[in-house]
């Protein structure tokens, strides 16, 4: 199988700050060199500039810092219209040009740079700091105990930052149109439900359809399901959308319910599902030692990547399992007297109860798990050093990856 023979390609793009999006930018990079295009923009500029979905991606699927980059993608910015606008957030352009040029030229050619001011806001309504600290006298929780509630009764502001600034600068300048019918290929992002144990995808979708696990949601802008998704508990307070019947409902981080969305591309017919994500836990190294040296910080990422890493390692294992298992079955059902029709029939059943599609190829793209600098480095940091170190950890990840298969 070439890659090259895939009419469907799908990039899923997961969670993990500025640190995870710098390393999807490099993995984008590999994917460029290796001839893959990013289709986006309005519907005419895509069927003009893509007409063919050879070695093409046209849907994109987004989780946190994921949704950032897959946006950006979905409106029609390259690759190094992403990197400018992170380096000139820092006061590092890499094209030499002048804001005052950069401006002359509408979008999807620039972006506008992207700075701390963009991603960190202060939770705060009305303007005045004051306003954090009485937070911490709302509602008494209904729970009791001894050192916990005393936590919960002492703590409850509902996020240090907001996302509005991010949203902010996705509506007035990555994203003018702010709709994802607008859009020529298929953006999702997931995020969600705070109140609820409820996965919500926000796209394109003929109405709004829930069950008690998982929503399709349409009635958010692009900028508003972003930043839903890019509220990361407890920096950032959950982010509030009006539905579509008027109630405000409120949202968080698109990772908490599912590391890898790779099924919202696989349910919208990809049969090429690369799949980026940056968290990686660190492994012993002699040169660093045990992380108890480091402190609490550093022992708490650790823990949570191990989480996330232990979901996704479940989510390929069952991917496997299930290929395996169809496999068996069909294998069995071959050698027995049972008619071929029926054979068939089995197998569909078989793929259909399990969610399985046999034609789907998936590529996963993640750090090296000895690569301690990833794991070290920075979640918010936008030091185009930094920055720089991790978009060639994506890049070199990717092309490792890449080896694999026949472009």
């Amino acid at each position: 199988m070439r890659l090259s023979e895939k009419q469907n390609l799908a990039l899923v793009l997961s969670g993990g700050g500025v640190k995870a999006a710098a390393f999807h930018i490099g993995v984008c990079i590999a994917l460029r060199e290796k001839g893959f295009k990013f289709a986006g923009g309005s519907p005419e500029h895509v069927t003009n500039v893509f007409p063919s979905n050879e070695m093409t991606f046209k849907t994109y699927v987004g989780s946190s810092a994921g949704s950032v980059i897959a946006t950006f993608l979905a409106a029609g910015y390259d690759i190094d219209s992403i990197v400018e606008a992170f380096m000139r957030g820092t006061g590092h352009s890499t094209a030499g040009k002048s804001e005052k040029t950069k401006r002359q030229h509408p979008a999807p050619a620039y972006l506008r740079s992207l700075s701390y001011r963009d991603i960190f806001a202060l939770n705060v309504k009305a303007g005045h700091p004051s306003r954090i600290f009485s937070s911490f006298f709302k509602k008494t929780p209904v729970i009791s105990g001894g050192l916990e509630v005393l936590l919960k009764r002492g703590f409850k502001v509902s996020g240090v930052f907001s996302t509005e600034n991010l949203e902010k600068f996705l509506r007035e300048h990555a994203h003018p149109e702010n709709t994802f019918k607008s859009l020529g290929v298929q953006l999702y992002v997931v995020a969600t439900q705070l109140n609820h144990s409820r996965k919500v995808i926000f796209g394109n979708f003929p109405e709004t359809t829930k069950t008690e696990e998982m929503m399709h949601a349409n009635f958010a802008t692009v900028s508003q399901a972003v930043a839903a998704s890019a509220a990361l508990p407890p920096f950032f307070a959950p982010y509030a959308i009006h539905d579509d019947r008027g109630r405000e409902i409120f949202y968080f981080d698109g990772e908490i319910r599912d590391t890898l969305s790779t099924h919202v591309a696989t349910d919208q017919g990809a049969d090429l599902v690369v799949a980026s994500y940056s968290i990686q836990p660190y492994h012993y190294n002699k040169a660093i030692g045990s992380l108890h040296e480091f402190g609490a910080p550093v022992i708490f990422n650790q823990a949570l990547y191990q989480v996330v890493q232990q979901k996704i390692a479940n989510h390929l294992k069952t991917q496997k399992m299930v290929k395996q298992l169809i496999s068996a079955v069909d294998g069995y059902l071959k050698q027995t007297d049972i008619s071929a029709e029926h054979r068939e029939k089995l197998i569909e059943i078989l793929v259909s109860r399990t969610n399985f599609k046999p034609n789907t190829e998936y590529i996963y793209i993640h750090p090296n798990p000895d690569d301690y600098e990833m794991f070290f480095a920075d979640h918010f940091s936008l030091n185009p050093e930094i920055l720089s170190k991790i978009v060639k950890t994506g890049f070199k990840a990717a092309m490792q990856s890449l080896r694999k298969y026949t472009i």
